[in-house]
């Protein structure tokens, strides 16, 4: 049946945004729970460890996050009028693929590991704790990029429940094994590392039993002709190309804020670490929206319905907008007891109550960015979205951090929002092209 503009209503919306809202919001729950266990250590360096561990496995797992979105971007295309085999081969060769990158990554962790905590700046005890926590997590690499390609595939269904249930199994488990490990046997960062491995791998066998149900035949795949069908299909290897360097660039603006803060002295990276924290839990709730937008406008792309298009962006921009100006004022007004509950350290605690504005203006500028993210995936617009990335990390962000550096740290957090405004408008130039084309 064509799907009509109708379909695209609050309550639609909200049945993919809330499951995904409440996923998402674990995973920084669960970062906040990895600070707060060694923030509250007896040394900055244990915190300053995990904030550089974290930020090199951002590179080595986030930069795969392209499985995660151009899966969801085909899915949703792919589901329309009760096609089941097009989703089904979207699912096993991104499967394949993140299979055959997290093998790579097992095969080259020593040179990994060599050049990252040779670029990396940071003082002798931190790197060496972060080295610890690198030689333990490395081995999740399996588990998790898999774990993306299904979540992807789940969210492409607008089975958002389950997409739901395999996030909160993997991040419940992740603290439990934080409290257990750190404040239960003593173990520093390399107990988080171990923590998330554990829990990588208890979320992947959980979504195995999720795929059995939906009579996915996992066990009569041939490995070789999906081998093949892989590299035949040059398109879809295009947009994962081109999404893998749209996230990279992101995630390289990330992990060059945290190398300056690095740089500026374990107080001021432990406490934009904190901080960070403030950015990653918003982000991660405009995230359901953006998830929301990628079905939607899947769905509508795979019906060439150009209303159906307008109404998604209209009304997940309403939540979108809503909740980030939400997300500013409870930073306003609680912000220094959201702080104190992450770290007791008074140094860190003091000067991250010193640049806490910027964390409140971070939702509002930041909030269109992710809503055309989810507009982007969901049109798997792979070479748009890599450009406007390019354009903002390269053309606004690091040219704004050079004229900035007279402010210090704050000059630091201001090129940051400089990032998430050139994201958003230059995202935006392409929309009525969009539109056109859809017409």
């Amino acid at each position: 049946m064509q799907n009509k503009p109708t379909d695209i209503n609050h309550r639609a919306i909200w049945a993919i945004a809330g499951p995904m809202i409440l996923a998402n919001l674990s995973t920084p729950l669960l970062g906040m729970v990895d600070t707060a266990v060694v923030g509250h250590l007896n040394s900055p360096v244990y915190l300053g460890a995990v904030a550089l561990g974290s930020m090199l496995f951002t590179f080595l797992f986030w930069g795969f996050g392209f499985l995660r979105m151009v899966t969801t971007g085909l899915t949703s295309q792919a589901n329309v009028n009760g096609n089941t085999g097009g989703p089904r081969d979207v699912l096993i060769q991104s499967g394949l693929l993140a299979l055959i990158i997290a093998m790579l990554l097992l095969m080259l962790q020593s040179p990994i590991g060599w050049l990252a905590f040779n670029i990396i700046d940071g003082s002798a005890a931190v790197i060496a704790e972060a080295e610890r926590y690198y030689a333990i997590r490395i081995w999740s690499a399996p588990a998790t990029l898999l774990n993306y390609a299904v979540l992807g595939w789940l969210i492409g269904l607008s089975a958002s429940r389950s997409a739901l249930a395999v996030v909160l199994v993997i991040n419940v488990t992740n603290i439990v094994f934080d409290l257990l490990l750190v404040n239960g046997l003593g173990m520093k960062a390399d107990g988080v590392a171990l923590a998330s491995v554990i829990a990588e791998y208890s979320g992947l066998m959980f979504a195995l039993v999720l795929l059995q149900k939906r009579r996915l035949a996992l066990h009569q795949i041939e490995l070789g002709q999906e081998f093949r069908l892989m590299l035949a299909n040059r398109h879809h290897l295009n947009l994962h190309g081109n999404f893998m360097l749209r996230t990279l660039c992101l995630i390289f603006s990330f992990a060059f804020f945290t190398n300056q803060g690095a740089q500026a002295g374990d107080t001021t990276l432990a406490a934009n670490m904190v901080l960070l924290n403030f950015i990653t839990f918003m982000a991660y709730v405009l995230d359901g929206f953006a998830n929301a937008t990628e079905v939607m406008s899947g769905r509508a792309i795979g019906h060439n319905n150009v209303a159906m298009l307008k109404r998604s962006l209209l009304l997940n921009g309403f939540w979108s907008l809503l909740t980030a100006s939400l997300f500013s004022l409870v930073y306003w007004l609680f912000g220094k007891q959201i702080i104190a509950l992450l770290t007791s350290i008074d140094s860190v605690a003091e000067m991250a109550g010193d640049y806490r504005l910027w964390v409140v203006l971070a939702p509002l500028v930041g909030v269109w960015s992710y809503l055309f993210d989810g507009l982007f995936v969901g049109a798997t617009l792979g070479r748009e979205m890599r450009n406007t990335m390019l354009f903002a990390t390269f053309g606004c962000y690091l040219p704004a951090w050079y004229l900035l550096q007279g402010w210090g740290n704050h000059g630091l957090w201001a090129a940051l929002m400089v990032l998430l405004v050139a994201r958003g408008l230059s995202q935006s130039v392409y929309l009525p092209r969009i539109i056109r084309r859809l017409s």
